[in-house]
This record gives structure tokens, sequence and C-alpha cells, in this order.
């Protein structure tokens, strides 16, 4: 069974000029790292639930984070599927 290896994400959230930016950021302890942005208008004013900016900008920020990751997966398993022709050292290639 491969070794588990742990995994960390961080967030950052900041505000300017009435943008709500979320960074995401997931890494591994070999220097393999995933970002992800979202953004999201600081304009976006709900009495009910004041974080949704912060909130909205997050969603996105792991959506991004997600297509990157499934990216990267889609290619590995391409690189690791992918039949390398057969070279022969002499004679003719068999087919």
């Amino acid at each position: 069974m491969a070794q588990m290896a742990p995994w960390t994400m961080s967030v950052v959230l900041e505000e300017t000029n009435g943008t709500t930016r979320a960074t995401v950021r997931l890494g591994d302890d070999h220097g393999n790292h995933f970002d992800g942005v979202g953004l999201a208008s600081s304009g976006l004013d709900v009495p009910a639930v004041p974080q949704i900016a912060s909130e909205l900008a997050l969603v996105r920020a792991l959506t991004d984070l997600t297509e990157e990751l499934l990216g990267a997966v889609a290619a590995d398993i391409e690189t690791a599927l992918t039949v390398r022709p057969f070279v022969a050292t002499h004679g003719r290639p068999r087919r």
C-alpha cells in the first residue's frame, strides 16, 4: 500500500477597493502545490449574511483549485497510460 503523505491547505482573504479576493493553496511536504483564486464584489451587501462576499470569493477559489487539481490528475493518468512504442535493439520491430 502506498504511504500516505500529509497535505496542507491555506486560505487568505483580502479586501481591496471593494473586491474580496480569496487565495487557496493546497500543498504537500515535497514541494507540490496547487493554487486557486476567487473574487467577489464586496458591494454584495446582504444584512442577513454580512460575510457573503468572503464566502463567495472562497467558493470561487476552491472551484478554481479543484479545476487545477483535476487537470493535473488527468495529465498524470494520461502520462501513466500512454503506451510507449516498442523499439527493437536489432532487427525489425514486431507488430
